[in-house]
């Protein structure tokens, strides 16, 4: 989701990837969310974040969208100047109905959108504002986690 916001907000000013701990098919739940918004991520395929760590690419932010107890796996990328991370919980793993986990990709879809582009706001300004409470904030360069 995060990376199909920021391609479509940002445009060609950002280079997106995406990955996972565990890359699996996209769940269709998701796919279905994102097609409402017009975008069609059926074809994606998902990567593994230490194949992309391996192949030695650098990145300036690396944002990690998941339950904060993988966060702390996240490799350091070369280069890599912040860390940002966004706590959510896997929707597709809520005990609940279609219909009610549905509603959960819908808020969360909704949640993530915005907050791409506050992310890219905030690039925008050079990061010299703060960004919202949901960010936990790390400057790799400084050890510092805002």
């Amino acid at each position: 989701m995060a990376k199909a916001d920021l391609k479509q907000l940002g445009g060609d000013e950002f280079q997106v990837e995406s990955a996972g701990f565990k890359p699996t098919e996209i769940n269709p739940m998701l796919v279905k969310v994102m097609q409402e918004e017009g975008m069609d991520l059926a074809s994606n395929l998902t990567q593994a974040a230490f194949e992309i760590f391996k192949k030695g690419r650098t990145f300036t932010y690396v944002i990690t969208v998941c339950d904060k107890s993988v966060d702390d796996n996240c490799p350091i990328f070369q280069g890599m100047m912040y860390r940002l991370h966004l706590h959510f919980a896997a929707p597709a793993k809520v005990d609940a109905t279609k219909e009610e986990k549905l509603t959960e990709f819908r808020i969360i879809r909704d949640q993530i959108k915005a907050i791409a582009q506050e992310f890219i706001d905030w690039v925008r300004a050079g990061d010299k504002k703060k960004l919202g409470d949901l960010w936990d904030t790390k400057d790799i360069r400084k050890g510092e986690l805002h």
